[in-house]
């Protein structure tokens, strides 16, 4: 992982072995967060391409803690899947 670009308010942040499963569930997690502004990534090539993550946020809250947030929030719902999913296991007869 390396910044390439960090303010106040915008984080540019290469993110190499990473893909789009990651990448877009990330992404979209923080477009739902109030002050993000803005998030996307974008991968130059598909081949040799290092994902590169943007985030734009307003003066309220910088790029990193929007950053953390959006992980820990990916955190929690995996951890509440994981719980369903097992319950639905147990529930199962085989």
């Amino acid at each position: 992982m390396k910044i390439l670009k960090l303010t106040n308010k915008r984080l540019e942040l290469e993110v190499e072995g990473e893909d789009h499963s990651l990448l877009n569930l990330l992404t979209k997690t923080m477009l739902k967060m109030e002050h993000v502004k803005y998030a996307a990534y974008r991968i130059d090539h598909p081949l040799t391409g290092k994902p590169v993550v943007i985030i734009e946020t307003d003066e309220k809250t910088k790029p990193t803690e929007a950053l953390k947030d959006a992980l820990r929030e990916i955190k929690e719902l995996s951890k509440e899947f994981m719980e369903k999913f097992e319950s639905a296991l147990g529930s199962t007869s085989g």
